[in-house]
């Protein structure tokens, strides 16, 4: 059995999807399974069980021995979400029970950490396990990833092979459900198909060019790609970024949304909301040397490629 956390959501459904195709059938997905606009998330998946997520750790505790590996994908991923207190219960305390749980019945674990835990990366970004304790993210979401990336390092007792993934920006299938939390090139793609513009922010930095703020988006497809391997690699435990590994602007984004779509651009640019502009992130990238040291190679789709997929492929389809 292979257990996916979050296999309703976004990444755990595309990973499910990745495993069905490599011939793994006997998943067990957990998540709270009481959201309808997730259910599409779902069609064509085989499934063994599924477990709700306020179990799972009791389940957990009568199953263990028929674990081969756990991807905890799931967590509270509202970047907005200032309840404190749920954070720390959701993400970093439940994942430290799955953590000792694992140690315990020596089942190898992949959870899911972020890039938001780098804030403004005034440490840069990369995964260099020193510097962790350093970072300093901009909200309670970061923070509740971060708390638990530095106890995961301080533990004298690990799980005999664990990977912390810190995922950039991604995107691709299976995020229609996500709301305001969904990609720039959902919005995009929805903005342009109802208005025939796109919206862009301001730059309120002088060292950017508005719609030249840049990020590191990557697509669904390599992040599970990527997990896969660890799956199969199961040693150089620790903390690995998941990116692309090369920051884009947002005009390079929007662009490529227009030509996927077959529309003539068209943007426009608006102030950044003064609430964010002091938080906001003109920058960021992967550092990926760790990950290909250990003998990652695969490829990553370009922006434009990733784009192209995910607008022909997926959404045309969703939105028909």
């Amino acid at each position: 059995m292979i257990i996916v956390t979050g296999a309703a959501g976004f990444i755990g459904s595309c990973l499910i999807q990745k495993l069905n195709s490599e011939n793994f059938n006997a998943i067990i997905a957990v998540d709270k399974f009481d959201v309808p606009a997730k259910a599409k998330n779902f069609e064509g998946l085989k499934i063994q069980e599924f477990v709700d997520r306020d179990k799972f750790i009791e389940w957990l505790d009568e199953k263990n021995e028929l674990v081969e590996f756990i991807f905890h994908i799931g967590a509270k991923t509202d970047t907005a979400e200032f309840d404190v207190d749920l954070l720390m219960r959701m993400n970093t305390q439940y994942t430290k029970n799955i953590w000792k749980r694992c140690i315990s019945y020596q089942i190898p674990l992949v959870y899911a950490s972020s890039a938001a835990t780098y804030g403004l990366g005034e440490q840069g970004y990369d995964d260099d396990e020193e510097k962790i304790n350093l970072l300093k993210p901009l909200n309670p979401y970061g923070q509740s990833k971060q708390d638990f990336d530095v106890w995961a390092l301080e533990q004298k007792k690990k799980p005999f092979f664990w990977a912390g993934l810190k995922f950039f920006n991604v995107y691709g299938p299976n995020e229609y459900h996500k709301g305001r939390m969904a990609s720039v090139i959902w919005h995009a793609y929805n903005q342009i198909n109802k208005t025939g513009k796109m919206n862009l922010f301001k730059s309120h930095n002088p060292n950017f060019k508005d719609g030249e703020q840049m990020r590191d988006f990557v697509y669904v497809k390599d992040v599970v790609e990527v997990c896969y391997f660890l799956m199969h690699h199961r040693k150089n435990s620790g903390i690995y970024n998941l990116g692309s590994g090369k920051a884009r602007t947002f005009l390079d984004l929007t662009k490529a949304v227009f030509k996927a779509m077959g529309k003539k651009e068209n943007i426009e640019f608006i102030d950044t909301p003064a609430d964010i502009r002091d938080k906001y992130q003109y920058f960021t990238e992967a550092n990926m040397d760790k990950l290909k040291k250990i003998g990652y190679s695969k490829p990553f789709h370009s922006l434009e490629d990733g784009t192209e997929d995910y607008v022909k492929e997926y959404l045309n389809k969703f939105i028909d």
